[in-house]
């Protein structure tokens, strides 16, 4: 310690202290001024390190950190020494024990045991029963409690606020040697100490503008203790008695600590009140006396106010600026102090009933600590009159100043400091946001975000936070991001504990709001503060609330929002209890009726879900399991009726689970690491993947790059091609478990939904271009190809080629084949299309399964060219049922295609057939002729369909030929509506009217009756078309007498029902061609007659004279 009779000891001190004193002045002869570095490295050397500590303390509040003493004093090695070994300049222990600078020995000093070390660096657990260590631990505990009992504080030379703020007690156990906090604090009870635990260094910092200063304690520029105060507490060696150590006189030692510092804490309250009386005094003679020496800080000068407080300057000739500013809070009653240092962090401020430290400012531009000179107090000139205070205050009052308002109150007061500042804002804002434009108020975003996260009251915070979630009352999607932008970095700045007590309260209360976008402002911030919260909130209440909000809100945007934060939760929550409840959000998700939800889940909560799925190892194991048992649920209920929409919903979530299954088998390949990224990074090609839904389906993100992709991809190829299988998991589930059961799963499809085949082929499509070309040619086609067993043997067997008949063979020429569309895969595929027509035909099984694939196949206009080479196959097949397949897939074909290709490629195919000996094979090719008729527009193909078709009618040999007349007269019906109007008016209803007066003719009463049934459903398709008068008097009225004529002989017992179709098939045709009024007026009056009299129907069919 630093003893007034050595004052030679630190000359570099003594210097400064001199410097500091005299104010910085210029006076000659003065000793230069010693840097601060250089003065802690002197306080280092000679061991002063309470004063060091002291200097380190008051550098570190004025924002002037010294790095020498900051890496001095947070290095734990520089207090650790050897037993035995005092520190230079007489030991750190004969500074604390000796009372004149360490120098004289002292008769009742103990030796260190092990090291210097306090409370905090020893190590209880080290000793053990043995005796000589137990001997070491009793030394220590002892040397420790000598040093708590017997060391004033005062001894030390540091004064003001250490001598208040720190206990002896707490100041030895957590600062004298080491700066760290005292380890092992839940064993506090064992250290034996009957104290409380003392509060770390960190909270005593945070701590130290709490506490109260009296101006006795208040020092100028240096740090330093009067010579006498100094002789009075600093004890004398010989006057430090030797106590016993025993508990007795410990306890009373304590008694006698606890008391000191309740009077300490009283003296400090004492000091406050005396301060405020004061200022309140002071206040008194300013209402009384009015004089005009206001002065103020910054170089502001407000206008004098009645209200207002008087700042007054110290007499001390300029050299210092001592301000006390005095002002009463009006709202809240209460008076605010603290100290200021006079460092740069808070020079830019003063505080409200604080009292600022003397700060010396001549040499303003040379010491760091000084205040800048634009800060510098503002005097006013007095006037040079004789009038009276109380004249003056009567002038004054006539300015038009206001305070006695809340407003006024504000507006007369400027707050001086950021607590101030702070404060004002909270009162303020609930008074300005009512007022401001809607369009506007996201403006006051920033304001109410930054005072709810520094003001000090927490209702006042609630506040503030329930009017930013008010803050607009139908936020839109711009305003919501703004709005949630400020949640985060409320939450970034606060932390977990605040948000959840601060933040998710006003989520909570606005979870059913009338209004959808405040609803949906909840829910996207129970995404957004997802990473900020405690992870037990994040799996209970968030959780519990999107779940509330996913069951029971209307609005489908809200529940899309839901569904998004869903996914960012279950991105952080790692409780697996909560595993199946999230299963069960899912499937409620995929079930959702709104499409834009279902789109989000698959885009989002589906992969993040996956994601964790395959942290807990249950991907293969439960997810898609699961689904493909209620998959094949879905299907043994579904043989009366299939529910088209859950099945759907089953396989599109496993659709989007395959990129998530073919990461999880890179990452537990055998090659798996080796997958180095070393030298060049081989490329991946574009069409590798199939465009993923959304990034988190993208293979390549879950992996974690691109270019670690590429190396594992490169080692994939290499394993599957070159090593097998052998010891790879993950992908024989694939191979042996997955892709069976779903082969089984497609055989019990019905063939003839085109939306199950068009789902499960997407599937295998996006299943196969996954895994890759060599996992689909080596595992996924040779398990298709043994199911289907595609040979001539199998040709004449109803149980071999039964199979054919599935939905087995769309999926697999549309899902399988399909993946690659490289020259052996085209003739693949082109093969085992041909392979199954084949069969098909010579076995005269169903076409089903032919037509599916041939639908599937042709909405892409890339296979129309492979199937018309298909096709081609069967024209000019030896067998005539496989032609007669041919011509009828030629109408599958036709829809899409372009015209050029329907005349190069088909119309030559069909003339062909339509000449075949078979009558069978001509009559198969009226549907595509029809198709022909309705989908093309170039007039002399229409004319060479026409004239084929001409031919079919007119040609003798086809007049008994009962199955090509019903063909024909279906094909009519069916293109009749869509062909051109032309060819509908010249050809369709002319031949219709021909094709009834020969049925009138017809022996044969079934064949009459099923050609009767086919024109009336020609001519029900043809009554919604534009008929001219002419054509409806010629042909379509007589063609429908000619009908009604069949339906009464054919039907006596129906005569009624009969004639009332058909006077209604007449009244549809006749009002749908009306074109004039004449016209109109005759069809009434006709009607008219129909109504009074059946037997009349036939007046209605005479012609026109």
């Amino acid at each position: 310690s630093i003893s007034p009779e050595d004052p030679e000891e630190l000359p570099g001190l003594r210097a400064a202290g001199d410097a500091a004193g005299a104010g910085g002045g210029a006076a000659a002869g003065e000793p230069p001024r010693v840097s601060m570095d250089a003065m802690a490295a002197q306080l280092l050397r000679d061991q002063f390190l309470l004063t060091a500590l002291e200097l380190h303390t008051e550098l570190l509040e004025s924002g002037r950190e010294l790095p020498r003493l900051r890496d001095f004093f947070s290095n734990p090695g520089n207090f650790e020494r050897q037993s035995g070994t005092p520190p230079a300049g007489g030991g750190l222990g004969g500074s604390v024990l000796g009372g004149a600078g360490g120098r004289e020995p002292c008769s009742g000093q103990l030796n260190r045991a092990g090291s210097i070390s306090t409370l905090d660096s020893l190590d209880f657990a080290r000793y053990s029963d043995d005796g000589n260590r137990e001997t070491d631990e009793r030394v220590a505990v002892n040397e420790c409690f000598l040093m708590l009992q017997f060391v004033p504080i005062a001894s030390c030379p540091v004064a003001g606020h250490i001598e208040k703020n720190l206990s002896p007690c707490s100041f030895l156990l957590c600062g004298l040697v080491s700066l760290t906090p005292l380890k092992d604090f839940e064993l506090w009870d064992d250290v034996g100490l009957n104290i409380p635990k003392p509060p770390d260094l960190l909270q005593l910092y945070r701590d130290f503008g709490n506490h109260h200063v009296t101006a006795r304690d208040v020092v100028d520029v240096s740090v330093g203790v009067d010579d006498d105060e100094l002789e009075a507490a600093t004890p004398i060696l010989g006057t430090v008695p030797v106590f016993e150590t025993t508990p007795q006189s410990i306890e009373q030692c304590l008694i006698v600590q606890k008391l000191e510092d309740q009077i300490s804490v009283l003296n400090n309250e004492k000091w406050s009140l005396m301060e405020q009386i004061q200022r309140l005094e002071s206040e008194i003679d300013f209402l009384k006396n009015e004089n005009f020496a206001v002065s103020t800080v910054y170089g502001v000068a407000p206008h004098p106010s009645l209200k207002q407080v008087p700042h007054t300057v110290s007499e001390d000739n300029g050299r210092y600026l001592d301000i006390k500013s005095s002002e009463n809070d009006s709202k809240h009653g209460n008076t605010e102090e603290k100290s200021l240092s006079s460092s740069a962090e808070h020079d830019t401020r003063t505080s409200k009933d604080d009292t600022l430290n003397s700060v010396p400012c001549k040499d303003a531009e040379k010491v760091s600590s000084c205040t800048p000179s634009k800060k510098t107090a503002v005097h006013f000139d007095k006037p040079n009159r004789k009038l009276s205070p109380a004249f003056h205050q009567a002038l004054l009052s006539f300015c038009r100043m206001s305070a006695d308002s809340r407003l006024g109150s504000e507006v007369s007061r400027i707050a001086d400091s950021e607590k101030s500042v702070m404060l004002m804002l909270g009162r303020c804002l609930p008074h300005i946001v009512p007022n401001v434009l809607l369009a506007k108020r996201e403006e006051l975003i920033p304001l109410i975000l930054c005072t709810a996260c520094l003001h000090p009251e927490p209702k006042e915070r609630d506040q503030l936070l329930h009017i930013l979630f008010n803050l607009i009352k139908r936020p839109d999607d711009e305003q919501r991001q703004m709005i949630l932008t400020g949640c985060v970095a409320f939450a970034r700045h606060v932390g977990p504990t605040r948000v959840e007590a601060e933040l998710l309260p006003q989520c909570w209360e606005q979870i059913n709001h009338k209004y959808p976008e405040r609803r949906l402002l909840v829910a996207e911030s129970c995404g957004a503060l997802a990473p900020y919260l405690p992870k037990e909130i994040r799996s209970s209440l968030v959780l519990s609330m999107l779940q509330q909000m996913l069951m029971e809100d209307k609005a489908d945007l809200v529940r899309e929002a839901v569904i998004k934060s869903l996914g960012i939760i279950m991105g952080y929550i790692d409780d697996p209890d909560k595993y199946q409840q999230g299963f069960e959000l899912l499937l409620s998700a995929l079930g959702d009726p709104s499409e834009r939800v279902v789109s989000a889940t698959h885009q989002v909560f589906l992969p993040a879900y996956a994601a964790w799925t395959t942290e807990l190892g249950n991907l293969q194991f439960h997810l898609i399991p699961t689904l493909l048992s209620k998959i094949e649920k879905l299907l043994r209920e579904g043989e009366h009726g299939l529910d088209e929409h859950k099945l759907h919903m089953y396989l599109s979530a496993l659709q989007s689970l395959i990129p998530s299954l073919f990461a999880l088998v890179l990452q537990n390949a055998p090659f798996t690491s080796k997958a180095k990224l070393q030298g060049e990074v081989p490329q991946i090609e574009v069409t590798r993947f199939p465009r993923p839904a959304s990034p988190l389906q993208d293979v390549a993100i879950i992996i974690g790059s691109r270019e670690q992709l590429a190396v594992l991809l490169q080692l994939y190829n290499h394993q599957l091609e070159h090593e097998g299988t052998t010891g790879w998991e993950t992908l024989l589930w694939v191979v042996n478990q997955l892709l069976p059961q779903l082969i089984e799963i497609v055989g019990k499809i019905n063939v003839a939904s085109t939306a199950c085949v068009h789902e499960f082929s997407r599937f295998f499509w996006r299943l196969c271009r996954t895994f890759g070309k060599i996992f689909t040619n080596t595992k996924v086609k040779p398990q298709f190809q043994e199911i289907l067993r595609l040979s001539e043997e199998n040709i004449d067997s109803t149980a071999g080629n039964g199979v054919l008949t599935k939905a087995t063979v769309p999926i697999y020429a549309t899902g399988v084949l399909t993946c690659y569309i490289q020259e052996e895969d085209r003739k693949l595929l082109v093969g085992f299309l041909e392979d199954v027509m084949t069969m098909l035909s010579l076995s005269h099984a169903p076409l089903d399964s032919l037509k599916a694939s041939f639908v599937e196949l042709g909405a892409n206009p890339a296979y129309h060219e492979l199937l018309l080479t298909v096709l081609w196959y069967g024209v000019v097949h030896t067998s005539a049922l496989v032609r007669c397949t041919a011509a009828r897939m030629f109408e599958l074909t036709l829809r899409g295609m372009s015209e050029a290709l329907v005349d190069k490629r088909v119309a030559p195919a069909l003339v062909t057939l339509s000449s075949d000996p078979e009558f069978s094979v001509r009559i198969a090719t009226i549907p595509a002729f029809g198709t022909i008729m309705e989908t093309v527009t170039q007039r002399e193909l229409l004319e060479r369909v026409k004239m084929q078709l001409a031919s079919f009618l007119e040609d003798p040999q086809y007049q008994d030929q009962h199955s090509l007349h019903t063909e024909i007269i279906k094909t009519f019906g069916r293109v009749g509506p869509n062909a051109e109007p032309r060819f509908r008016d010249e050809f369709v209803i002319p031949h219709l009217h021909k094709l009834a007066l020969v049925n009138n003719q017809q022996s044969v009463d079934s064949k009459r009756l099923d050609i009767a049934t086919h024109l009336f459903e020609a001519y029900s398709a043809l009554s919604c078309c534009f008929i001219s008068e002419d054509l409806m008097v010629n042909h379509f009225l007589p063609g429908l007498k000619c009908l009604r004529i069949d339906m009464e002989h054919l039907s006596p017992e129906h005569e009624v029902s009969s004639k009332m179709q058909v006077e209604s098939q007449i009244s549809m045709s006749i009002a749908a061609s009306l074109v004039s009024e004449d016209t109109k007026t005759k069809f009434l009056n006709k009607m008219g007659q129909l109504t009074t009299s059946g037997a009349m129907l036939a007046n209605v069919f005479q012609r026109k004279k």
